[in-house]
């Protein structure tokens, strides 16, 4: 297996510096997080339960595809079925962790692609809320998020927008994971198929590695303006999250001690709040993208600079952040958000 690009997860550095939880009371969805077991870690349903019972007020999350348990036989096209397979197994009796699903399935087959959808959706028992591609491509070696990038251009191909068509016909979201220099690319891909909810994972891809320097204003202006253009379409979301990734270019992991989360929170406004004035509070949702991020930031800590960069907000401005925004974006249950049932058993 190719080494993974993602900063190793250190249990015992992280355990270096305890924060105290920030506004306990303030329900969480965590609407986008993986389970995997790697030769690099393990990460299901008991490391994902001890995160989420950390101390913040997480009620449900979503699983999102990283290639975990995929069928080894069969057909090519239907082999990712055996991820959503292999999630519900692993956390089988751990309601609402996770609540939904986005799975994969590969659009580059067009409108062939509707019978995976159709075997997804039964394998999913319901909770297979959206799809997602590997799509993060950059033309530097530098820019590295997945061990084995895809090829250049997947999202303008004629191929991939029917797909996108019959995702949209499904009733299912489809996630995107694209560099600001692929904006134009997910601009126009949410333009084509207007009846499609399009989410932009991890803040569009701000890039800070290779020839992107984070502190340049020309590259800062160059991923709003980029930004901006997906923004005015209606039919797009976007995740907060992800400054954990190694392509940001933060490297708090070479650090004695793992980050406070004034520190995050001071050092990530400029992108977050970027992404609230284009988006606003309900076209925006937090995410933890853990356990990628785990390797530089602890989940409390996190949790903590997401409710420090909320804090001048209204409370239903926070609400829409933490919960409402993907809980209707993904279909789940806004009931959960709004009672004690919902909460994680201390």
């Amino acid at each position: 297996m190719t080494a993974s690009p993602h900063h190793k997860v250190r249990e015992d550095w992280l355990a270096l510096v305890r924060e105290d939880v920030l506004a306990p009371g303030q329900p969480i969805f965590d609407c986008h997080h993986h389970l995997w077991d790697r030769p690099e870690g393990r990460y299901r349903a008991e490391e994902l339960m001890a995160d989420m019972g950390a101390g913040h007020d997480v009620r449900a999350s979503l699983f999102v595809q990283c290639r975990t348990g995929y069928r080894t036989t069969g057909p090519e096209a239907l082999r990712p079925v055996g991820e959503v397979e292999t999630v519900l197994d692993w956390t089988r009796g751990r309601d609402r962790f996770p609540a939904g699903l986005v799975a994969m399935a590969d659009l580059q087959l067009g409108d062939r692609v509707r019978p995976v959808l159709d075997a997804l959706t039964e394998a999913g028992q319901g909770q297979v809320k959206g799809i997602r591609n590997t799509t993060a491509w950059h033309a530097d070696p530098a820019v590295r998020s997945n061990p084995t990038p895809p090829p250049q251009g997947l999202m303008r191909t004629d191929a991939f927008l029917d797909g996108a068509r019959a995702v949209a016909a499904h009733g299912l979201t489809l996630d995107v994971w694209a560099y600001q220099t692929q904006l134009d690319e997910v601009r126009a891909l949410a333009e084509a198929v207007p009846e499609l909810a399009v989410i932009v994972d991890h803040c569009g891809g701000p890039l800070g590695v290779g020839p992107h320097d984070r502190f340049d204003p020309d590259n800062f202006r160059a991923w709003r303006e980029s930004l901006a253009q997906v923004a005015a379409l209606p039919n797009t979301r976007i995740k907060i999250g992800g400054f954990g990734l190694g392509v940001f270019g933060w490297r708090y992991a070479d650090d004695a001690l793992p980050p406070h989360s004034d520190t995050l929170a001071n050092d990530w406004a400029p992108w977050v709040e970027t992404c609230l004035d284009l988006f606003g509070p309900d076209r925006a949702m937090f995410e933890s993208n853990f356990p990628v991020d785990k390797g530089q930031v602890s989940y409390r800590t996190l949790w903590n600079a997401f409710k420090r960069l909320a804090a001048p907000l209204s409370r239903d401005e926070q609400d829409a952040l933490f919960w409402r925004s993907a809980a209707r974006t993904y279909g789940i249950d806004e009931q959960i958000f709004s009672d004690d049932i919902g909460r994680i058993p201390s």
